[in-house]
This record gives C-alpha cells, sequence and structure tokens, in this order.
C-alpha cells in the first residue's frame, strides 16, 4: 500500500475517572454497571500519523550519515537475546531496544518489548517503564539457522520482515510501516481533508488486526478485531458524544477464534446515551 499522510485524531481519555478509580478499587465491581468508558482511546483528542513516509526520509538522512554503533532511526539502543530449548530445537532471538519512554500507538494490536525479569520477548501487556520496547534489527534463529528477519519501530514491526525454511530459502516477506500491514486500507469521509471513516487491517488479502470505524467529527464508533478475515472477540460500538466522552452503545461478541464453528454471534449488552445499561445477555 502506497504512504499517506494520514492526520486524524489520537484518542485519549477525558472522563469517566470517578468511575474507573471505583472499578479499580473494588475488584467486584460490574464492569457493565456503566457504559462510561476509561480508555487511552477514546475519545479523540490529538493528531496521529499513520504511513508516515517522514519515517523513510529520516532512513534515508541516516544512510547517508556515518553509521553508529547501535544507533537506529535516531535512537541508542542496547543489544539483547534470549535463548531456549523448545521440542529439541534451540530458539535463539538476537535482537535490540530502547529505553526511552515511549508510549506505543494504541491503534497498533502487537507491540512487542523486552522482559528483563522473565528474560523473554513479548507481543502484548507492554507497559510504560516495565520493559523496553525492540527497536532496531531482529533475527530468530533455530539450531544456528535464520529463519526470521526484520526490523523494530518502537516495538513496532516496520520495514521489510522475512521468513526462512530450515535450508535458507525464503517462504515469506512481509511490509510493515510502524506496525502496520502496507496492505492495510483507509476509507475516507473526505478525501480533500483525509477525514477518516474506517481503518481496515489486511495482511495476506485477508481482514487482519485491530478494526477501527470513525463518526465524521472523528470520535471513535466502533473498534474490533479481526483474525484470518473474520471477526473475532468483542466488538464495541459508541455513541457519538461529540469528543466529550465515551460511553458505550452495544457490544456484540463473536467467536474467540476464527473459524469456530457453530458460533452465533450475539449482542452481549447495551447502554443508553447516559451509559445506563439498559440490556445484558444473561450467561
Amino acid at each position: 500500500m502506497s504512504r499517506y499522510y494520514i492526520s486524524f485524531i489520537f484518542l485519549f481519555f477525558l472522563s469517566g475517572a470517578t468511575f474507573a478509580q471505583n472499578e479499580e478499587s473494588n475488584p467486584k465491581a460490574d464492569p457493565d454497571s456503566s457504559g462510561v468508558v476509561n480508555s487511552a482511546l477514546l475519545p479523540t483528542t490529538m493528531p496521529l500519523l499513520l504511513f508516515d513516509d517522514s519515517k523513510e526520509k529520516e532512513e534515508k538522512k541516516e544512510k547517508k550519515k556515518k553509521a553508529r554503533k547501535n544507533e537506529w532511526f535516531g535512537i541508542k539502543t542496547r543489544k539483547g537475546y534470549t535463548r531456549q530449548e523448545f521440542r529439541g530445537q534451540q530458539v535463539i532471538e538476537y535482537f535490540n531496544y530502547t529505553d526511552a519512554e515511549r508510549r506505543p500507538d494504541p491503534y497498533i494490536r502487537d507491540v512487542y518489548w523486552y522482559d528483563p525479569q522473565e528474560r523473554a520477548v513479548n507481543s502484548d501487556g507492554y507497559v510504560v517503564g516495565e520493559g523496553y520496547l525492540l527497536h532496531g534489527p531482529y533475527e530468530r534463529v533455530v539450531n544456528e539457522q535464520v529463519v526470521e528477519s526484520g526490523m523494530f519501530y518502537y516495538g513496532t514491526k516496520h520495514k521489510t520482515w522475512m521468513l526462512f525454511d530450515s535450508e535458507n530459502v525464503l517462504q515469506d516477506k512481509n511490509h510493515f510501516e510502524a506496525g502496520w500491514p502496507r496492505e492495510s486500507r483507509i476509507r475516507y469521509y473526505d478525501q480533500t481533508s483525509k477525514s477518516i471513516k474506517e481503518i481496515i487491517p489486511v495482511q495476506y488479502d485477508l481482514e487482519e488486526g485491530n478494526y477501527y470505524h470513525f463518526y465524521e467529527d472523528q470520535q471513535v464508533a466502533v473498534t474490533g478485531e479481526y483474525e484470518y478475515g473474520e471477526k473475532v472477540g468483542l466488538w464495541t460500538e459508541y455513541w457519538d458524544t461529540g469528543n466529550t466522552k465515551a460511553i458505550r452503545k452495544r457490544e456484540i461478541q463473536y467467536q474467540e477464534q476464527a473459524y469456530t464453528k457453530n458460533f452465533r454471534p450475539y449482542i452481549r449488552a447495551e447502554w443508553d446515551k447516559d451509559g445506563n445499561l439498559v440490556y445484558r445477555k444473561d450467561n
């Protein structure tokens, strides 16, 4: 997919803090008692750039400069590795990581980070200050043979990623832009102003990853996840509050894993415009 400057609103929580604090202090609090959401994704308040070709310009400038040891995309990094045995095979991951405290793009589903306590690389659960984002080159080696290689940009897959078999034959090649598959599709309300209507994550010609639909005022209207071209997990619709606060409208439960047989999606819960629960499916 060609790169675009796509400016739209970064999502930030503005209201519902009191409700969130009550929930944290009372783990038995009913999560459906209010539709008001404490979320870093809602509502929208500041610009975010997707498919940012300034990164490519930055990379070209870096190539013209004298190479700096362990510096990638202008950021100093450290080298790390993990080692484990799996089914009689030795698996080693070589990577670079940064201690720069940067909050990952909340739209990206998979954010890779190094946990020094567990000496492991994870793709979810990252919390600023509790681990290190991968940043720079990465290799996964099985029995001394490179089977995967690529580049990370603040914890997200970036540029070209390649997969090899045990005979070092290239099996697959993917292209990313700061975590977004290059095949992803963007639809607009207005092409001139680039007012985004929806973001459809696509990989291997199938929907894969986090989906977002926006109202014309750029507040999030729908969030959900695709897996192998099918809707999975909980999809949430939101009331349009004019970017004042985030209130759930409806939640629809889809299969937890793609291609689950005999599963029928159902409405899990609904709320009115004030966040009052009006329906919940009994378990």
